[in-house]
């Protein structure tokens, strides 16, 4: 039986995903699930770029702007309400569009990976907190490197979020988070997916990231932190997200406004490079160029998936 087909556009931070897939949501009657990790938090805009109401230009995007920041949302979460959204989208008649840059969740869909959905022990994530508030991280990273070297080569060492998930996971299930993708990797893939990657020479994208967080601040972002840290008590995850926590650290002094926005450029940049290490590793991964016009990349993509056969 022919799979249903799901296309996907993924590539680093400001590599233009957003403006690509809105049009081709247009010529496709296509429909947009978003797969980006920071943008299912509420009241977190400006600093995770999310697509305006403007931007959006009358095409439904799905997992945007639904979880609170002080509440804990996962990969098997995300796997859930991402197939549900597929489902939605296909009973329309309609064309799913995944589109973002967290890789984590998108290789839960094209491998159909089961992530369980592990109760955390708070106490033990408290130790860990701990740890990096006396210590620091080093001494987690190299933890978290004995237990999965695998998986840590894809993490930075300041990454915080996912050195404490590697400990946790191995904390509660006795195994490491590579065996437990190995073991879900045997699942039948339930959709055809089509994935397209955007590239840019680094030095361009490194330009359109500088550039973007330039127009974050302008636009409000330390404001927009600001809000968020007087309406939530606990921040589980979303404070720990590229952007956010350079601005708090920034609020409680420990640096200039300068440092500050020369650290979300740096680190933003890190980050870019590490998506587009995770990209190239999916071998079904078609690489389109971003610095084609929008409308030649639409014409790669509908070659790609035979558009007027299916039509």
């Amino acid at each position: 039986m022919q799979k249903d087909k799901v296309i996907v556009i993924c590539g680093p931070t400001a590599s233009g995903k957003t403006a690509l897939s809105i049009e081709l949501a247009k010529k496709v009657n296509g429909e947009i699930i978003s797969c980006d990790s920071m943008q299912i938090y509420k009241d977190m805009n400006i600093g995770t770029a999310k697509p305006t109401i403007e931007e959006m230009q009358g095409i439904k995007h799905y997992l945007l702007d639904f979880v609170s920041p002080n509440e804990r949302y996962s990969v098997a979460d995300f796997k859930k309400d991402a197939k549900n959204a597929i489902k939605e989208i296909l009973s329309k008649g309609k064309v799913p569009i995944i589109v973002g840059g967290t890789g984590l969740y998108l290789d839960s869909l094209i491998y159909e990976i089961e992530y369980q959905n592990i109760e955390f022990d708070e106490n033990y994530r408290k130790e860990l907190e701990q740890e990096v508030e006396e210590k620091g991280l080093e001494e987690l990273y190299e933890q978290a490197k004995k237990i999965d070297p695998v998986a840590i080569e894809k993490i930075s060492k300041n990454d915080k979020k996912r050195i404490l998930r590697i400990l946790e996971i191995y904390n509660a299930t006795g195994k490491n988070k590579t065996e437990q993708e190995i073991e879900s990797r045997k699942n039948e893939v339930e959709y055809d997916y089509k994935v397209y990657a955007i590239s840019w020479d680094r030095e361009e994208l490194y330009a359109r990231i500088n550039k973007r967080v330039d127009l974050m601040i302008e636009q409000g972002l330390i404001d927009e932190v600001k809000n968020i840290l007087q309406k939530y008590e606990q921040f589980p995850t979303a404070m720990q997200g590229l952007g956010y926590k350079e601005v708090v650290d920034y609020l409680k002094g420990n640096c200039t406004k300068q440092e500050m926005i020369e650290k979300i450029k740096m680190e933003t940049r890190r980050y870019a490079k590490r998506q587009m290490t995770w990209f190239r590793k999916n071998k079904q991964t078609i690489w389109i160029q971003g610095n084609n016009s929008i409308q030649n990349n639409i014409n790669i993509i509908l070659e790609g998936i035979n558009w007027e056969k299916n039509k």
